[in-house]
This record gives structure tokens, C-alpha cells and sequence, in this order.
């Protein structure tokens, strides 16, 4: 099934460019086609606690194409899916472990082992000063019972999904500040790219997609460590858009902030935006754009408006949103 899988992607790729792109014509990945790909942001985000194993079933079962996994380090090594490298913005590690804060106030991922962060429950993100939650409409905090998951815990959820539905939904793991862990003695990098490597997803024909914010860490992924997984480079400020070629030179998409796009709306009312999308698309770069909620419409009328916006006008390759369920079904 695999050699057929990559027998017709050769095909594919032979005859039509990735993404629509025009003037680089590369290897990349699934044979998607025109398809705009809808990415479930720390899973069905908008409706469970991020980042929880429920809230990737969810999303899951709302068929987005890709699963987003945001990755730290424990103290014993292991990947674990949360989005900061600190704990007391999603988690009780306050009340459990209150002696555990280092000089900063803050408590660390990478201070505690895989076994203690499953002592801690996992709610709704909320602020450590207020105690009130970020979203005030979406899942009520400290409700139920929710923990802190590994890596390969849920690479196994979804891999297990895709054998008893039929489905093929990928992975999209995100290395999280690879400079401070480097300055605490490990190298995320390698320790995911192993674990991703033991699970089958080694080359652009697997379901997965890797990303990071940081340039110098993805170049050394694919340079120094020698990755062939898809790779996208996110970026956060405008002043990222000048490194656009260099981008090019090692990965695959960009993944920028919609809203860095976005350059306001004209006397009539009309948004008006920039050349980013068309930029990297003729440098052979996919483009899938965070974060599309609809809880935070920022000045759009509607969800329905904000996604047609950004495959339409925009023409974005694909899109991170916290509810999945409705950019797919604004897909169809």
C-alpha cells in the first residue's frame, strides 16, 4: 500500500506543482493537490482544554487534516505536548508542586519528570495573575479531568484512529524553544526527530509536517541532522518577510500570522493586505497561516468570513483554527 501511496505520488508530482506553485517545482509530501488543508490548532481547541488528548479525539472526529502538537521537554527527556515551556497557565502545578517555582516565579516543564506531570490536572488556559480564564466562552475552567500527554501517547491515538476509521490524518509537531533547551543541556530536536523516526514518519510522503520559529534550528534540522520530513518555517513580525529566500533554501511552507498579513481596511472598507502569500508561492513556499477562532474575529463580520477571506483572498494553502469542525465545513 506504501509503494503504491508513493508510486502515485511520483506520478502526481511529475505532471502538476505542489500547492499551485509556479515557478519551483518540489517533492513535497502527500499528493494534496489543490486542496486547502485545515489544521486542528492544539486540537479541537475552541472546545476542549488545548492540548489534551480529548480535545485531539475531537478534532480528530471533526476531520481536520492535520493535528498540531506543540513540543517541551521533560526532566527525563521526553517530548510532551503542551505549548509554553512553563506550567501555571494551563495546569495546578501551583497548589501541587508550589516549591518546585524557579527564581522567576515560573515553573518548568523541564524541572519535573513525565511521571509527576501526570500528577497535574490540565484546564482550560487561564491567567496565572487573575485566575480568569483567556477565552471566557469556551470550556469552563477546572471542570472534569484532563492531564499532560506525551509525544508518542499521541502519535499512538492517531495513528490508532487511522487504522479503525480508515482515515489518514497527520501530525504537525512544533519543536518549542530549542535555544533554551540547548541551555538546559538537551537537544529537542534530536529527541523528537527519533521518536518521530520510530514511528514512520521520516520523509516528505509521511503525514507529518515539523515546524519552528526559530530559523537557525529548522535550517540545522534539515542541514546538520539531515531531516527529510516536510518542514515550515513560522514566522511572527513583518521583518521576517525579507528572509524569504533563505527560507526557501531549507524548507518547505511558512507559516505566518494571518494578521502580519493583513494591512487594514481602506475608506471603503475593504481589507487590504500584502504580497506574502504570492511571494512565497513563487519561491515554491506552501503558506498555512495561525490562528484562524472564532471567538476573535478582529474585526471580521463572521468565522464563515474570516476563513472565505483567507483561502480566497489570501489564497492561503491552509489554515490553523481552534474549531476545526467549521473551517471544514466551510470547505465543502
Amino acid at each position: 500500500m506504501k509503494l503504491i501511496k508513493l508510486v502515485l505520488f511520483s506520478i502526481l508530482m511529475g505532471v502538476m506543482p505542489y500547492y499551485g506553485c509556479k515557478s519551483v517545482k518540489r517533492t513535497t509530501m502527500i499528493p494534496i493537490g489543490s486542496k486547502k488543508i485545515v489544521i486542528a490548532h492544539r486540537g479541537a481547541s475552541g472546545y476542549l482544554p488545548e492540548h489534551t488528548m480529548e480535545a485531539k479525539a475531537m478534532a480528530y472526529a471533526m476531520h481536520a487534516d492535520f493535528i498540531e502538537q506543540d513540543l517541551v521537554l521533560s526532566k527525563d527527556d521526553i517530548p510532551i505536548v503542551i505549548h509554553d515551556i512553563h506550567l501555571e497557565t494551563v495546569t495546578d502545578v501551583t497548589t501541587k508542586f508550589p516549591e518546585r517555582k524557579r527564581k522567576d516565579g515560573r515553573f518548568y516543564v523541564i524541572d519535573f519528570t513525565y511521571e509527576e506531570l501526570q500528577t497535574l490536572n490540565v484546564t482550560e488556559r487561564f491567567d496565572p495573575i487573575t485566575k480568569k480564564p483567556v477565552f471566557p466562552r469556551r470550556y469552563p475552567i477546572w471542570k472534569s479531568k484532563f492531564k499532560l500527554h506525551s509525544l508518542k501517547d499521541e502519535i499512538e491515538l492517531i495513528q490508532g484512529l487511522n487504522k479503525s476509521t480508515g482515515q489518514q490524518i497527520g501530525i504537525y509537531p512544533e519543536i518549542k524553544e530549542p535555544t533554551f533547551h540547548l541551555k538546559e543541556g538537551k537537544d529537542i530536536s534530536k529527541i523528537v526527530l527519533k521518536v518521530l523516526s520510530d514511528y514512520g514518519y521520516r520523509s516528505k510522503s509521511d503525514y507529518c509536517i515539523l515546524q519552528c520559529f526559530d530559523a537557525q534550528e529548522l535550517k540545522r534540522i534539515r542541514k546538520e541532522l539531515k531531516s527529510d520530513l516536510i518542514l515550515l518555517q513560522l514566522i511572527e513580525f513583518k521583518k521576517d518577510e525579507k528572509y524569504l529566500k533563505d527560507y526557501a533554501k531549507y524548507a518547505d511552507g511558512l507559516g505566518p500570522w494571518y494578521k502580519q498579513i493583513m494591512n487594514g481596511k481602506d475608506s471603503a472598507g475593504n481589507w487590504q493586505y500584502s504580497n506574502l502569500v504570492k511571494e512565497a508561492h513563487d519561491l515554491g513556499l506552501f503558506v498555512h497561516a495561525y490562528t484562524f477562532r472564532e471567538d476573535d474575529l478582529d474585526g471580521f463580520n463572521s468565522f464563515e468570513e474570516m476563513i472565505d477571506f483567507g483561502f480566497n483572498n489570501l489564497k492561503l494553502d491552509g489554515v490553523f483554527t481552534d474549531f476545526p469542525d467549521k473551517a471544514v465545513t466551510f470547505r465543502k
